[in-house]
């Protein structure tokens, strides 16, 4: 094993037990009583089945990841990634067709060997909690347009940046940073007129006392609402969420139907000011404007290990390839990758609390935006004692009791 093959090895192992442990500790702090706060809002029997829920899921989790951490050591030491290669060439297709087949066939057996835990999460795990409400046709009929969207959309931009590796020399990463972030844009725009669609029904949220209390909060806090609406989120889990998508003119803030079902107008909101808080403070272009960053040094690193040829030797290639340098670079990349992840969720973290206190000030209702997240906690069956490690590792949102005490701790204006 050469330098590349331990780094990457070792990143595989040490995320697998960080995982590992992550979990142990976030299960024994499942022991803990019902915390004050909740008291009102929750009932034994939910407290119980809320912390049974992270437990199965925990345990789901593990099986899962062992599996997949498996089948990717048997894969690699086996030769499994030299050996495709040489199938693949054997066909003397042309090399960009080559690239997409060898990607494909590596994408599609890892999209086969998860299909069953996937299956099995959203039939047996979320059955048996009360979430699941989807169908097995809208089950089969969302993988279908999942798969023919990544076809549509995915393999002409991976055709592109084979074609500029190969062909373009060595400004080619440049060429590839403009072309993926140009797509990154595109998609952005038109995924809430075109994409979002293909899997749920938007409906314009209808007049009455919610749509006007909102169109008056947006004019007061100069939110420019190009699209409101709700979601038939109750098609697939009767789990509630709101969610901010697009930009410009595409721009929509869209609430699931389950949510609206739970919640008072105020509690509504003030869920809303928090999303229109994110907006407000930047943290949608903060985002963007890092994932276009990142994309642009992950595109620089890759033209310099494409041509080291230990990284293939790393996994026995006999060839060199681009299309299989994308994949083993991505692997080394996983310890920065890592580190990045937790890193932008601190960030995430961050925002998340200023969305809070936005919400707060903006729309002065502190107890209702309180009890609001008392009960998405209550029907998404949230874990309400997390351990700090877990929250470090895999948080992109504080705990929820972190951020009623943050939001508590407001001082708020007498205006």
């Amino acid at each position: 094993m050469n330098i590349y093959a331990i780094i990457i090895l070792a990143t595989l192992l040490v995320d697998f037990i960080l995982s590992i442990v992550s979990d142990l500790l976030n299960l024994r702090n499942l022991s803990g009583e019902l915390p004050e706060e909740f008291r009102e809002v929750f009932d034994t029997e939910k407290y119980r089945k809320s912390q049974a829920y992270t437990r199965v899921n925990t345990r789901f989790g593990f099986l899962t990841s062992t599996f997949n951490l498996a089948v990717i050591l048997l894969f690699w030491f086996g030769g499994g990634f030299n050996w495709l290669d040489q199938s693949v060439r054997a066909w003397n297709w042309p090399f960009i067709w080559t690239g997409l087949v060898y990607v494909g066939f590596i994408l599609a057996a890892r999209f086969i060997i998860n299909l069953p835990f996937s299956i099995y999460g959203t039939f047996v795990i979320e059955e048996r909690f009360g979430f699941n409400k989807t169908t097995m046709k809208t089950f089969i009929l969302d993988l279908v347009k999942g798969l023919a969207l990544s076809v549509i959309l995915g393999v002409p931009v991976f055709a592109a940046v084979l074609a500029f590796f190969k062909y373009a020399g060595a400004p080619a990463w440049i060429y590839c940073w403009i072309i993926v972030t140009a797509f990154t844009l595109i998609v952005q725009y038109i995924a809430p007129t075109w994409i979002m669609p293909l899997f749920n029904k938007f409906t314009p949220l209808e007049d009455g006392e919610l749509r006007e209390t909102i169109l008056a909060y947006a004019d007061k806090v100069k939110y420019p609402l190009a699209g409101l609406f709700v979601m038939d989120g109750s098609k697939r889990s009767s789990k509630s969420n709101a969610f901010f998508t697009g930009f410009g003119k595409n721009k929509r803030i869209a609430l699931f139907d389950t949510l609206i079902e739970k919640h008072s107008v105020p509690e509504l909101l003030t869920i809303l000011a928090h999303e229109i808080g994110h907006y407000k403070k930047k943290h949608v272009l903060t985002g963007l404007v890092i994932s276009i960053l990142h994309t642009g040094l992950v595109f620089y690193l890759l033209s310099l290990f494409l041509t080291q040829r230990a990284l293939f030797d790393a996994f026995y290639m006999d060839n060199m390839s681009i299309y299989a340098g994308f994949l083993f670079f991505g692997m080394l990349l996983s310890p920065v990758e890592m580190l990045l992840s937790i890193l932008m969720s601190i960030v995430s973290r961050r925002h998340e609390y200023q969305a809070d206190r936005f919400a707060v000030e903006t729309t002065q209702l502190r107890e209702a935006f309180i009890d609001a997240l008392k009960t998405l906690s209550v029907h998404n069956l949230s874990n309400l004692r997390p351990h700090p490690f877990y929250v470090f590792l895999n948080y992109s949102h504080p705990p929820v009791l972190k951020r009623i005490q943050a939001i508590r701790s407001l001082k708020l204006s007498s205006k």
